[in-house]
């Protein structure tokens, strides 16, 4: 009998993370099953036979797609000229809707049934997406409970299954061996900074981040900041950004978890940084700045209150927002200073996390996902 042949789509770091990982808890459910698709190295890693790679497609905005868009052409064809050639007997598609729900219509009308794993954000834009969903998808495998409730009211085959991150999101080192570990003083304060994973993302968002921490260490004389680096990206793109910026700093590579757990607080890039650091019980600001018609465009169409993924969670303000013309480096201090001056603020802030997490459910989630998708196959 022929192996079963999965496809398998992923467009950023963190679906490339989350698909890794159910492609690995797929083949331990049956070993015989083979991938292809698009992704990174951490799919390549777990026996994906990458035809695209995820690198060209790490794009966010208006802007940043139109720029790119014959390299999203260029994928989108590949994806479809393989698909013609070697007949997948499902595809998995994650997250990255612009392109994947397209790709979902096509791969249903040639009879290819299509899982989505990581549901496209239509409680927040989009709204109707749902109906794209509903025609061509035909199981959605989502990481929030509040979303399997709002597929199913429209009809559509949901299940929750938790989110990956509860497996993932841990500390492996006491604060006191991470303070070791990198130099840092026990006398002082600790703030994570992390920029974000994308290129454009550290030269937009750093700069003023940067300017910000001298503005904390110029008013707080106890206080120490780490820089959390995207393995993928060259350190002379941060040091680019804080050029002109003085403050007590060290750069941290693949320990973000660590870093982040042992901190005090954290100023982050919007993103599912926003939900892993709240996870890990820091409190923290969200920022984020893209494209002016980028921006334009979102606020013309989003239907949310927030933008991170922690306060999203939520259903409110946990974490302090910071968009677009409201990300200066003051109104960042102020937030900073304030909140870390405020026992009382800390303490219910750290609460309110807690309660974030639990509600992301208690672990094992790639697996339920892959126990839900094998069944599709047979």
């Amino acid at each position: 009998m022929a192996h079963k042949k999965i496809l398998i789509v992923s467009g950023e770091p963190s679906g490339d993370l989350h698909a890794s990982n159910l492609v690995r808890d797929l083949k331990s459910l049956d070993p015989t099953l083979q991938f292809y698709g698009v992704g990174g190295e951490l799919s390549k890693k777990a026996g994906v036979d990458i035809i695209f790679d995820i690198t060209k497609l790490a794009l966010i905005g208006v802007i940043e797609v139109l720029r790119h868009i014959f390299v999203v052409k260029r994928a989108y064809d590949t994806v479809i000229s393989k698909v013609n050639r070697d007949r997948p007997d499902i595809a998995i598609l994650v997250d990255y809707p612009g392109f994947n729900l397209k790709l979902a219509a096509n791969l249903a009308k040639k009879g290819i049934p299509v899982v989505y794993y990581i549901s496209p954000q239509i409680w927040a834009w989009g709204r109707q997406r749902v109906h794209t969903i509903k025609k061509y998808v035909k199981k959605m495998i989502v990481f929030f409970k509040f979303e399997e409730e709002l597929y199913k009211k429209y009809g559509i085959d949901a299940e929750f299954v938790g989110h990956p991150l509860v497996d993932v999101v841990k500390v492996t080192a006491s604060r006191e061996e991470i303070y070791k570990k990198y130099s840092l003083s026990k006398d002082k304060k600790t703030i994570a900074l992390l920029p974000g994973s994308r290129e454009f993302e550290i030269r937009m968002l750093l700069p003023i981040i940067a300017r910000a921490a001298e503005l904390i260490s110029g008013k707080m004389s106890d206080v120490q900041f780490i820089i959390s680096k995207h393995p993928h990206l060259d350190l002379s793109i941060y040091e680019t950004a804080l050029k002109g910026t003085s403050f007590d700093h060290r750069f941290v590579e693949g320990d973000m978890h660590n870093i982040v757990g042992a901190a005090d607080f954290a100023i982050v890039a919007s993103g599912t940084a926003t939900l892993e650091t709240g996870m890990l019980g820091t409190p923290l600001v969200v920022v984020y700045k893209t494209a002016f018609i980028t921006s334009i465009f979102y606020y013309i169409v989003v239907d949310v209150h927030f933008l991170g993924l922690v306060n999203v969670v939520a259903g409110k303000e946990v974490a302090p927002e910071f968009l677009q013309y409201k990300v200066t480096p003051e109104r960042i201090t102020a937030k900073t200073i304030e909140i870390l001056s405020t026992p009382g603020r800390l303490a219910e802030t750290k609460k309110e996390l807690a309660k974030v997490k639990a509600s992301l459910g208690s672990g094992g989630a790639s697996m339920r996902a892959a126990k839900a998708i094998l069944p599709l196959l047979r």
